[in-house]
């Protein structure tokens, strides 16, 4: 598998016939692969991820990048290192809402890169800071990742969008600290205060503040389910950038009748192709981790570290470092779909709460984005800065040990993530 993998065989054939060798070599009828897409497809929160997607999309295509800088720089841009922080928050915002951090990088890289250079940061923060920063919004709602472990862990969703929410807070605060320091010692010019340019941005970008907010509020509150808060959160992103901000063209005519316009197509088809790519990985992944857990290798792990590790403090440790590992060499979708259901008993086993070995999952499997080979987000930056992966890594090495320190802390006081029980 890994030699396929390395020859670029798309990831969903190489799972796939994983399955099929697994259930061949233990004499099984292939038709258990097709049960297990079958209990996929009944899932009730399903339909929130191509909706998700959708709601990331239109964002992302639209208006939404600019506004969010404009307006956090006109909150935010006179404080000492303000636009480092004003960066850090906006991709964490727009992270959390288009649920990739390869769009972020994407999306707001070529408007925030420039920008920090003429405020006076040097080039190797400029470029370490929005190459870690793509990844920041993983743990807030509504990410696709978190809905992701949700549904292959069988964990209440709604519990795990409560629990990411304080863990992902620290780790902003963190990184806004270290870029208000970096700000004060290289003595980086600050935006003067306008109450006139905050107004006007406020008055663009409110409704793109009032998405998140209105999630959570219904999430937490109880008032809607995963499914119908990803249903909301199509319908709004569509009106906004369609109806209020005009940024996609929603119909054009054609011979006299009304047809969706073009960029409204382009976005259609991009939200097919991302959630079709995850749905169908989904899908055959799940048939491959149940016949790992028929061979019993959870139990065998088990029992290998019964006879090694004696403490929950112990089993802690040792999962970071194999998840830092995997983080290494498998993206985010990747590793939740095939990890989380083999590491999910042993850590019930170790006394590990569900919910909070979800947070330590994404959290390392997010600064995994930052680590070669595989780092998506070296690759992407690699990309649109035009800049070598080794430079980039250098660049986001600062960044990486404190997002190290911030993996230690949630990990051994499970009450950051906990604390709505």
């Amino acid at each position: 598998m890994l030699i396929f993998a390395a020859l670029g065989v798309p990831l969903f054939v190489i799972i796939g016939a994983g399955s099929l060798v697994a259930v061949w070599s233990a004499d099984l009828d292939p038709a258990v692969l097709m049960v297990e897409m079958l209990r996929l497809a009944s899932s009730p929160n399903l339909m929130a991820i191509p909706l998700f997607t959708l709601a990331g999309v239109v964002l992302s295509k639209g208006g939404a990048p600019e506004r969010l800088v404009k307006l956090f720089n006109a909150a935010f841009g006179w404080m000492p290192g303000g636009l480092a922080v004003v960066a850090l928050t906006t991709c964490a915002f727009f992270t959390a809402l288009s649920g990739a951090s390869g769009v972020t990088i994407l999306a707001l890289g070529g408007l925030l890169y420039p920008m920090l250079l003429r405020e006076g940061y040097s080039k190797r923060f400029s470029l370490g800071l929005l190459t870690s920063s793509g990844s920041l919004g993983l743990l807030f709602p509504p990410s696709l990742v978190v809905l992701l472990y949700g549904m292959v862990a069988g964990v209440n969703i709604e519990q795990m969008f409560k629990a990411g929410i304080i863990p992902g807070l620290i780790l902003l605060v963190m990184l806004s600290i270290y870029s208000i320091y970096n700000g004060n010692v290289g003595k980086v010019r600050r935006e003067p205060f306008s109450p006139k340019a905050l107004r006007r941005a406020v008055r663009l970008g409110i409704w793109d503040l009032l998405l998140p907010v209105g999630i959570i509020a219904g999430l937490l509150g109880g008032f809607v389910t995963v499914t119908e808060a990803a249903t909301c959160t199509a319908a709004y992103a569509l009106f906004l950038e369609g109806v209020i901000h005009r940024d996609l063209t929603p119909v054009t005519q054609m011979q006299g009748f009304p047809v969706a316009g073009n960029l409204l197509l382009g976005v259609l088809r991009e939200t097919c192709i991302l959630s079709g790519s995850l749905l169908i990985i989904l899908s055959v992944a799940m048939g491959l981790t149940n016949s790992m857990i028929d061979a019993q290798i959870p139990m065998k792990v088990m029992s290998l570290l019964e006879n090694n590790v004696t403490s929950q403090l112990q089993f802690l440790l040792l999962l970071n470092v194999f998840l830092l590992a995997v983080g290494c060499v498998m993206d985010i979708f990747s590793a939740t779909i095939v990890i989380v259901p083999l590491i999910l008993p042993i850590a019930l086993r170790f006394g590990v709460d569900p919910v909070h070995l979800g947070i330590i999952f994404l959290a390392n499997l997010e600064i995994g984005y930052l680590t070669p080979p595989v780092g998506i987000n070296l690759f992407l930056a690699s990309q649109r800065f035009k800049e070598p992966m080794l430079s980039l890594f250098r660049a986001s090495f600062p960044f990486l040990m404190i997002m190290m320190v911030w993996l230690a802390i949630i990990t051994y006081i499970p009450a950051l993530s906990l604390y709505w029980k």
